[in-house]
């Protein structure tokens, strides 16, 4: 099988996620995305992140009826800061011999993968499945093999979905009472209001 990962916060997952996944899954004919919220993030580790107990809600609440969508909980399960070559070192493990890994990235984090742990392990075990950011050029290829050699082979650039949704900026409409309908999906919304969330 050809399974995607997606990791991230969800805080709050959005319809932004939702579309990469759709478009990685048909883009790339994967059997089925893994969404995997963070436990804890080390690029934001001196936020205010709301709890995973929350956020791990959020996300199930967005992907009920979506059956080649999954929420795995490994990185909320281990306790200390949340590193992707451990995530997909302990998902490698979970899975079949034969089964291949895309992690899906943004074409902005795909700038920095040169900066993450073991950058060069974690592409010895699965592929890079690259989306576009707005206001992020493509980063070019021989710049980041320049810095990780092998990633050129191991990355696959997909054209879709341009995504220009900011959980940040649905939390600060949620704080001043504004509708976040259009940008999350609908059970998520209405956890959002039934639980005070970033109020």
């Amino acid at each position: 099988m050809k399974i995607g990962v997606l990791g991230g916060t969800f805080d709050p997952v959005h319809r932004g996620h939702i579309m990469i996944a759709e478009e990685a899954k048909d883009a790339l004919s994967l059997s089925e995305v893994l969404m995997v919220p963070a436990g804890q993030p080390m690029f934001k580790a001196n936020e205010r992140i709301t709890s995973a107990e929350h956020r791990l809600a959020m996300l199930r609440l967005a992907v009920a009826g979506r059956p080649h969508m999954k929420v795995s909980t490994v990185e909320i399960e281990r306790p200390g800061p949340s590193y992707t070559v451990d995530t997909v070192a302990e998902l490698k493990g979970q899975l079949g011999d034969g089964d291949d890994i895309y992690f899906i990235i943004g074409w902005d984090s795909l700038e920095q993968f040169h900066e993450w742990r073991e950058p060069a392990r974690i592409l010895s075990m699965c592929c890079l499945a690259a989306v576009p950011r707005p206001g992020w050029p493509r980063p070019d290829t021989q710049a980041l093999e320049a810095r990780v050699p092998g990633i050129s082979g191991r990355v696959v650039f997909l054209d879709k979905p341009q995504v220009d949704i900011s959980a940040s900026d649905i939390r600060d409409l949620a704080a001043k009472g504004e509708s976040i309908d259009r940008l999350v999906p609908g059970p998520v919304a209405d956890y959002i209001k039934e639980n005070k969330l970033y109020t």
